[in-house]
């Protein structure tokens, strides 16, 4: 009997102490940003706000009409992202990185372009025969690192290596003007296996517009994050002073899918790599290839050789403790690498 009181006693302490606990604090909910902010209003409360700054800001002499003028550039500028660049020293142009062909443990062709240019398109022809000799049945295409330009007609030629012979590959077009360029596939494809391309949010233009179309018409699987959303042509404008600004004046569009600008294009499967670790591979590469940062090379592991010569080589082959570091792994590559080997599987 006394174990029952005992054992009640506690019950109903429990019981109390679950009523007076504090229920939990629930998540805070994050806050919009400015823009999120901006447009949840509508025109009435955009012209209210905007009157009592110019009522009651203790500074008025920030609002006066050439701050409002900047202010109204700045944001547009802002919001257009890709489509408007103002840049008083001139538009800089990234480093192209080397052409680079590989096999890849003996089954995958790997090419990375770095430019979109006809010797990089020369040099893909060459590897892609190389790849057919050998009986290559897969191929990942890297448009990481490339520039971002409007070489659309060397992407276009680019995507002929892929797609099948008579259809849209993309058009060009002008919407104010309702002007529009097409490109067509008018060759045979040369690879027809399986299709991978690796891109990023660095992958703009051309490299941009070349992704969605391996996609949308050679079953092409994209790898990485999603793309910069700057496939246009865009034109200069003197403002006088030495000074320009450059706007989109046209912009590339997929016969199914629309426009690639502002939005850009959607890695099919979604995985990053910093940009500092991608530098330095894409550095090592120049000498070492790049299967060293993809595959993982095997420890040595005590066997029966070892024993009798008495000696333990997971104990040698060990780095010091000071001297360990994390390997260079191009998580993106590997990615595609399993993409390609699972595929594979079940085509058999």
């Amino acid at each position: 009997m006394k174990l029952f009181f005992l054992v009640l006693s506690a019950c109903i302490a429990a019981t109390a102490w679950a009523e007076e606990a504090p229920a939990p604090t629930p998540s805070p909910t994050p806050l919009p940003t400015l823009r999120e902010a901006v447009d949840a209003l509508d025109e009435s409360q955009i012209q209210k706000a905007i009157d009592a700054l110019s009522t009651n800001y203790l500074s008025p002499e920030s609002l006066d009409e050439a701050s409002r003028q900047r202010a109204l550039l700045e944001g547009l500028l802002l919001r257009l992202g890709a489509g408007a660049d103002l840049n008083q020293q001139g538009h800089a142009t990234s480093q192209a990185i080397p052409f680079l062909a590989e096999i890849l443990d003996g089954r995958i062709g790997y090419v990375r372009p770095g430019a979109m240019d006809a010797a990089a398109l020369e040099q893909t022809d060459s590897a892609l025969g190389n790849f057919a000799e050998k009986s290559i049945p897969a191929v990942i295409l890297d448009l990481r690192g490339i520039p971002g330009g409007a070489e659309f007609d060397i992407a276009a030629d680019f995507a002929r290596r892929f797609c099948p012979k008579g259809i849209i590959l993309f058009t060009i077009e002008k919407p104010n003007a309702k002007q529009e360029r097409i490109l067509t596939a008018d060759r045979d494809a040369v690879f027809h296996g399986i299709l991978v391309v690796l891109a990023d949010a660095n992958t703009s233009g051309a490299a941009e517009a070349l992704a969605a179309t391996l996609r949308a018409h050679s079953n092409g699987m994209i790898v990485g994050t999603k793309t910069a959303g700057g496939a246009v042509e865009s034109s200069d404008f003197p403002l006088g002073g030495g000074k320009t600004i450059r706007l989109a004046v046209s912009r590339v569009s997929l016969p199914e899918s629309g426009p690639i600008f502002p939005i850009g294009v959607e890695p099919d499967i979604e995985i990053s790599l910093p940009t500092e670790t991608q530098k330095k591979i894409f550095e090592l590469t120049k000498e070492k290839g790049v299967s060293q940062f993809v595959f993982d090379t095997e420890r040595p592991r005590m066997n029966e050789a070892a024993l009798v010569a008495n000696t333990n080589p997971e104990i040698s082959a060990a780095p010091e403790a000071d001297e360990a570091t994390e390997p260079l792994r191009d998580t993106v590559l590997q990615r595609a690498v399993d993409l390609v080997t699972a595929i594979s599987f079940y085509k058999k």
